[in-house]
């Protein structure tokens, strides 16, 4: 068997998957420069998981697991980061003393608005790309298909 992909058929057009891709990659650098800009210059890409909308704070480790789509493990190790960081607590749950809640700090509270400025700064971007019409289509059927998975 030949290990040349070159001449393999052609993939096609790019599904769904490739098609958000990109648009999220640029968001996610936006976010991160806007940050570093504004003094948060420790903050890294991995961080961004956690501190992505609706944000961690009042989730157990476990439940923020789950809508991340990452391992405990993974989770509780950036968790450990931006503990040390600065950025939030794991404070014991007051309802399951063997459970533990995220906090946002004042610095973790304080980023929150920068991540958001950052992403409506690429939003004004590209609805003067792609005029205000097609930009609010796209967005009003992300939300749609959001509120529906």
């Amino acid at each position: 068997m030949s290990s040349d992909f070159t001449n393999g058929p052609a993939p096609g057009p790019p599904l769904i998957g490739a098609l958000l891709r990109r648009p999220l990659q640029v968001v996610r650098e936006n976010m991160l420069r806007r940050l570093h800009e504004s003094g948060f210059d420790d903050l890294e890409a991995a961080h961004l998981v956690i501190l992505q909308y609706p944000g961690p704070e009042g989730l157990r480790p476990s439940e923020l697991a789950g809508r991340v789509g990452m391992s405990k493990q993974a989770v509780n190790y950036q968790l450990g980061q931006l503990e040390r960081l600065g950025y939030l607590v794991r404070e014991p749950d007051p309802d399951d003393q063997r459970s533990r809640r995220i906090g946002l700090t004042e610095r973790g509270f304080a980023a929150i608005p920068v991540i958001r400025a950052a992403v409506v700064e690429v939003e004004g971007v590209w609805t003067r790309e792609l005029g205000a019409e097609k930009f609010g289509t796209i967005r009003a059927l992300l939300v749609e298909l959001n509120e529906r998975l």
